[in-house]
């Protein structure tokens, strides 16, 4: 991407004025503002979990950027969720990968850098890739949803991302699991097979497990460590 992109100064009043003023409006309303007022400079990045708000934004902006990035360590049916996405929804699927491949991060971290500094491990495959990218727009959409954690239970709809100096869209922030499951039956939304399989939360296979009944939907991810976000939303 080598769009040019407004000041931060400028992008960050967009912002403030945007949450004031889209706080608790629909999904789609939301979709709309961010295609009128960022056009081809605006992007959605998703885990590939399902095509909720992958299907929103295409109906709102066709043709628009889907960042997904591919860490190496993804399960086959993520990578398959991917490619049917790109052939379903009218979008244009762009896959990020890190700087190193998992081999050559091995050979100058250590092998299974995820079980020893799991921080790191995200930084490098999934947080500094998405803000590379990001560098060509001015404007993203994530599909976190305040239900999901007690993380995210403030979210905003819309933010300034200080960090990224990129405006930060979060049209679903207000959904709850069972909006989402409407949703996904009404459009016959695509999925990932994970999700019927006991995987609530999908990150990547070497450190997302099974959830029990009962289990928090997100206990499945880093299981037993402290750690809850990968870095990509805080």
């Amino acid at each position: 991407m080598t769009q040019v992109v407004r000041e931060p100064d400028e992008l960050r009043r967009i912002a403030i004025r945007a949450a004031g003023e889209l706080d608790g409006a629909p999904a789609e309303a939301v979709l709309d503002w961010a295609a009128a007022e960022f056009g081809e400079r605006f992007a959605v990045a998703t885990s590939m979990q399902d095509a909720v708000l992958t299907h929103l934004a295409s109906r709102s902006l066709p043709g628009v950027d889907v960042l997904f990035l591919d860490t190496g360590y993804h399960f086959e049916e993520t990578l398959q969720t991917r490619d049917a996405v790109a052939s379903t929804y009218d979008v244009t699927v762009r896959t990020l990968e890190p700087s190193q491949s998992v081999a050559e991060q091995d050979a100058t971290y250590g092998a299974n850098l995820f079980e020893r500094d799991p921080d790191l491990c995200c930084a490098l495959r999934k947080t500094h890739p998405l803000d590379e990218a990001l560098d060509g727009y001015e404007a993203w959409a994530t599909g976190v949803r305040r239900s999901e954690a007690i993380t995210r239970r403030d979210t905003p709809v819309v933010s300034f991302d200080e960090r990224r100096e990129r405006i930060k869209v979060a049209p679903i922030v207000a959904w709850s699991d069972a909006d989402v499951k409407a949703y996904i039956a009404e459009h016959a939304i695509v999925t990932n097979p994970l999700l019927t399989q006991g995987y609530p939360s999908i990150g990547c296979a070497t450190c997302t497990r099974r959830v029990a009944p009962g289990e928090d939907a997100r206990a499945g991810r880093w299981a037993g460590r402290d750690k809850v976000e990968c870095g990509i939303n805080t």
